[in-house]
């Protein structure tokens, strides 16, 4: 299953699976684009990056400094069932 996390200024969306068996997290970024989409992944909490279709390295630069910064909370999230599930007060 997958998460909504955030989306940037950019119309760029972050989602993000749960906890997976190996005690990764999926973290999909896609961003819409003429004729279809931008998209990548990023594993954590080691980061590495796999299927990146059409960003450029300052591109994935910048979602890294993104997720990196905000990666306590996707992990957080992860184990908790999302946003909504671990914002419940």
């Amino acid at each position: 299953m997958m998460y909504p996390f955030i989306q940037l200024d950019d119309g760029t969306e972050i989602v993000h699976s749960e906890m997976l068996r190996d005690g990764k997290v999926k973290v999909y970024i896609e961003k819409p684009v003429e004729g279809g989409f931008k998209s990548a992944i990023c594993y954590l909490p080691d980061y590495k990056w796999d299927e990146i279709a059409d960003f450029t390295t300052n591109d994935i630069e910048k979602y890294h400094e993104v997720i990196e910064s905000t990666a306590h909370l996707i992990i957080r999230f992860a184990n908790e069932g999302g946003f909504n599930n671990a914002s419940n007060f």
